[in-house]
């Protein structure tokens, strides 16, 4: 970069040696995951979530010490929930640690707003604003501890607030039904306010997801 070695230098270079995510903050969607685990249903907040290019596929992040990754993997299929700003503390509650307090866990989510998914048996929050039902894809293991959950979606629900339509002020959807954003880690913001992203004339915006 032209006179950069002539400058201060703003930035701090970080130790790659250690993960660098806490170190700054991101911007990620909130979903919950809903699985069946044995007798009962399992709920769990995500944010390492995406879509998986533009075709109907879904992808979280999860870890083979949670139950949510086994459940997926022996039923094969998942909801995804996407909640409302107003749902971050039911959101937390399903968090609840599992292990020694797995029955609290299962009374907690037992006692939440869910309705079941219509075809795959697993749980959905009610209130939310979208709705996935995905049939297992894969499983790609092998980022450290993590790995890649992807699904096909194979059901999905909007509600009618949130639908996209042409003819729609999008400004003021947004306003009027507020979208939840995490900031990595621990906060959360309300989004209202949004600006039209600045296209080149003439730019195919769907390039930009490609």
């Amino acid at each position: 970069m032209i006179g950069v070695e002539k400058m201060d230098r703003p930035w701090i270079e970080l130790d790659v040696q250690q993960p660098v995510w806490s170190s700054f903050f991101t911007v990620a969607p909130l979903v919950v995951i809903g699985t069946r685990e044995g007798d009962h249903y399992d709920l769990a907040p995500k944010h390492m979530v995406t879509a998986l290019g533009q075709e109907n596929y879904f992808g979280f992040v999860c870890t083979p010490g949670h139950s949510t990754y086994h459940n997926a993997r022996r039923e094969k299929a998942f909801t995804v929930s996407f909640i409302r700003p107003d749902q971050v503390v039911l959101a937390s509650l399903t968090a609840t640690p599992r292990g020694k307090e797995a029955s609290m866990e299962k009374s907690i989510v037992e006692k939440l707003a869910t309705w079941k998914a219509s075809s795959i048996d697993a749980p959905m929050m009610c209130d939310a604003y979208a709705w996935l039902e995905c049939a297992l894809d894969r499983i790609v293991d092998g980022f450290g501890q993590y790995s890649l959950v992807a699904g096909q979606v194979i059901k999905a629900y909007v509600h009618q607030d949130d639908l996209r339509v042409s003819e729609r002020d999008e400004a003021r959807m947004i306003r009027e039904n507020p979208l939840l954003a995490y900031i990595a880690y621990g906060r959360f913001a309300e989004i209202s306010e949004t600006l039209g992203f600045p296209f080149p004339k003439g730019f195919d915006r769907r390039l930009v997801d490609q």
